[in-house]
């Protein structure tokens, strides 16, 4: 507690730091207000039935969590910054098809700047289908018609789409003035912070649950915090964990003359990241997963519907063993998207790098995949099992979704690498000043290897 004090101090000492983290925290809080903001012609008092079909799970569920609550709250941020990470997933898919694309990733900052610019018209594109659809949408999530206080004509329809789209743009605003002028990555700092919004009122109903009501009692809430501290250190290994492949250099020679030359080498490390695709397998094996269930709706009086109702529910071992083996699936899926051995294999022999032992070129590019193939194999597990724990913490101990949520699956792998990674930025612009960080070695192990 000493040390992280002290960190803390040295924080607010550092001005530039101190304005840093108070502009994050500004922005942070602009956007929680937003988010309880009600869009203009709606009752927020008949929103209960809203925020009934967003508890338990479901995709609303995930929607709603994302947005810090917005979703159910039908804010001015009721989209949150979904439409943006679904057109950042749109584009870099595309960069894999795509020659204009694919041209852009190699020009550099120029590139970068002009993928970032088409992924804002994609965010802008995705939000004009998705608001219409959202408020067209509350009338059938249960939201009466009295709740509209002057209906929904064209006049009330038409300005909330402007105010839906203008809340996205505004919150991808932030996140994007965060990441310049802040700490950390804004965008995922604004999914971590809606995030975390709904972790006091879970955990308060989970006390009230087992002390009030005599279900289970202190002894219960406690192995429930020793849990919750285990997969969070073990989500920290996941996310930290890496393979580290040495790279050679050949050696060069320096100065002017040949009486003055010295000849040097280099050595450093590929980082084959045990989750290199992070939280993006879970994300693309939920919509999945989904399907079968949204399909049985349309024939809910079969009972073939019946059944894959049953064996697709959040309890049954059917939908953990499909939704764990999506995981594994996407995981190489998105890491073979992410991570190019014969890209790396390429850039290592024009830089005069090699693998010892290996031959640069084909066989060094296969040396990579296999390694990468073998590194992805308990990654992908140890991730689906992950992602499982919290239906199996809802049946073994009857915790409510919300509250199983945070032991697993999306919602913990994006608190613990945003936190992670911020915690690195932090660490970074203290050593620049000669300061400790919060660890007693003033670093992050594992962020820093290379």
């Amino acid at each position: 507690m000493k040390k992280v004090l002290e960190t803390l101090y040295n924080i607010y000492k550092i001005e530039e730091l101190r304005d840093r983290v108070l502009l994050t925290l500004g922005m942070l809080l602009v956007y929680r207000i937003g988010a309880q903001v009600v869009l203009p012609g709606i009752d927020p008092v008949q929103l209960a039935a809203l925020s009934s079909r967003t508890d338990g799970g479901g995709l609303l569920g995930i929607l709603n969590a994302f947005t810090g609550g917005a979703f159910a709250n039908a804010s001015v941020f009721a989209l949150g910054i979904m439409p943006y990470i679904s057109a950042s997933i749109v584009v870099q898919l595309m960069g894999i098809a795509v020659p204009y694309l694919q041209k852009l990733q190699k020009e550099g900052e120029s590139g970068r700047k002009t993928i970032n610019q088409i992924t804002r018209w994609l965010t802008i594109g995705i939000c004009i289908v998705q608001a219409p659809a959202y408020l067209f949408g509350l009338s059938a999530l249960g939201v009466p018609e009295s709740a509209f206080i002057l209906g929904k004509g064209p006049m009330f329809i038409g300005s909330s789409v402007i105010i839906l789209v203008t809340g996205t743009i505004f919150a991808m605003w932030l996140g994007e003035k965060i990441t310049d002028k802040g700490i950390g990555n804004g965008i995922s700092l604004l999914i971590m912070v809606g995030i975390i919004a709904n972790l006091p009122l879970s955990f308060t109903q989970e006390f009230v649950s087992r002390v009030s009501e005599n279900n289970g009692g202190p002894m219960l809430i406690l192995i429930e915090l020793v849990l919750w501290i285990v997969i969070i250190l073990l989500s920290v290994l996941l996310t930290l964990a890496v393979r580290r492949i040495p790279v050679q250099y050949a050696r060069r020679q320096a100065g002017g003359n040949t009486s003055n030359r010295s000849i040097y080498g280099s050595r450093q490390y590929i980082p084959l990241k045990l989750n290199a695709s992070g939280v993006m397998p879970i994300i693309f094996a939920q919509s999945i997963m989904f399907i079968p269930s949204t399909i049985s709706t349309f024939f809910s009086d079969s009972d073939f519907s019946s059944s894959i109702m049953r064996w697709f529910s959040f309890e049954h071992p059917v939908y953990w063993l499909s939704f764990g083996l999506m995981i594994v699936f996407f995981t190489y899926f998105y890491t073979a998207i992410a991570f190019d051995p014969i890209q790396v294999s390429s850039q290592m022999k024009q830089q005069g790098g090699f693998i010892p032992g290996v031959r640069p070129g084909k066989k060094t590019s296969e040396y990579i995949d296999n390694i990468l193939s073998k590194v992805t194999l308990p990654g992908s597990i140890a991730l689906a099992l992950v992602a499982i724990f919290p239906y199996v913490l809802m049946q073994t101990m009857d915790v409510e979704y919300d509250l199983a949520s945070f032991f697993g699956g999306t919602s913990l792998l994006i608190i613990v690498g945003v936190a992670l990674d911020t915690l690195q930025q932090l660490e970074s612009h203290l050593m620049m000043r000669h300061y400790d960080g919060f660890l007693t070695k003033g670093k992050i192990r594992g962020r820093r290897r290379m």
